[in-house]
């Protein structure tokens, strides 16, 4: 059976010391009215600096959940905060303006002429004078190495995510909320938006990443949500998460290849592999085994 869905302390993170959870949804329910998938009874907790990824299959729920998190969908029940608000009673432009969201296509979030209005734009929309938004934003742009002066649409798919991203980095959100981030970029651009979004829970920043791609959440994020079929599963940290073989199974997903690695390893080399969720962990122990002869 799926393991229970436990309560969740704070990450041991400096940020999230003695802090108020940045996210909290309660009891939350949502239906659309014309059918289809439905949460029910969703209850999550994110802290400061917290980097959390969301998992389970299409249809589990996942990108309403985050649609409640971000004000484009109103809970039927229940109450979702973001920063201590209550999302039901405020405009989305006031949720905007703590949570911010990068989407699995930044076609659907670029809407200027120049790099340098599209990573400013952002910044003037929530009242910052435009010289001092566009100070802001060349240095952000070019951070990432992106070309001012170019229209957005004129470069790679990779460098439009890294506008794209650019743009939600430079409002220096509480919560950042990633949507397959990683989908469409080659190996290099998806490091580079990783560790951007690690650099961004490192300064304090609540992160929420929905993601297909497991490596890529076990190697980043430290604690997960286990989602199927409009509910939560279980929650836990990462590596023992994806070492639940019944749960992993429950929701549909399958965990990294290191898990599998590190089990074997741990029933026929030496107990200390058991858990190991990154390769670079095996790595360290092995090379640990080896001076130790």
């Amino acid at each position: 059976p799926a393991a229970p869905a436990a309560a969740h302390a704070p990450a041991p993170r400096p940020q999230a010391e003695g802090a108020e959870p940045v996210v909290e949804l309660d009891h939350v329910n949502f239906a659309y009215p014309n059918g289809g998938a439905t949460v029910d009874d969703l209850q999550m907790r994110v802290y400061p600096g917290e980097l959390v990824g969301i998992v389970g299959q299409n249809g589990a729920g996942k990108t309403t959940l985050t649609k409640l998190l971000n004000g484009l969908l109103r809970p039927a029940s229940g109450t979702v905060r973001i920063a201590g608000i209550d999302t039901k009673g405020v405009p989305t432009s006031t949720i905007a303006a703590h949570c911010a969201t990068l989407f699995q296509n930044p076609d659907r979030q670029i809407c200027k002429g120049t790099v340098l209005e599209e990573v400013a734009f952002g910044l003037t929309l929530h009242g910052m004078p435009e010289p001092e938004a566009r100070q802001k934003a060349a240095a952000v742009a070019e951070r990432f190495g992106l070309p001012l002066d170019e229209s957005p649409f004129s470069l790679s798919r990779g460098q439009r995510q890294m506008v794209a991203l650019a743009s939600v980095v430079v409002l220096d959100p509480d919560v950042v909320l990633l949507d397959e981030p990683t989908s469409g970029l080659d190996y290099r651009e998806c490091m580079t938006v990783m560790e951007t979004v690690r650099e961004m829970a490192g300064r304090g920043c609540a992160v929420i990443m929905v993601c297909h791609d497991m490596e890529v959440v076990s190697d980043f994020a430290q604690r997960l949500v286990v989602m199927a079929n409009g509910r939560i599963l279980a929650r836990g940290e990462a590596s023992q998460v994806f070492a639940d073989d019944d749960l992993m199974a429950a929701a549909y997903v399958e965990p990294p290849q290191v898990i599998a690695l590190s089990k074997e390893l741990a029933r026929d080399v030496d107990p200390a592999f058991a858990n190991i969720s990154e390769v670079s962990q095996v790595v360290d122990l092995v090379e640990e085994m080896v001076r130790r002869g």
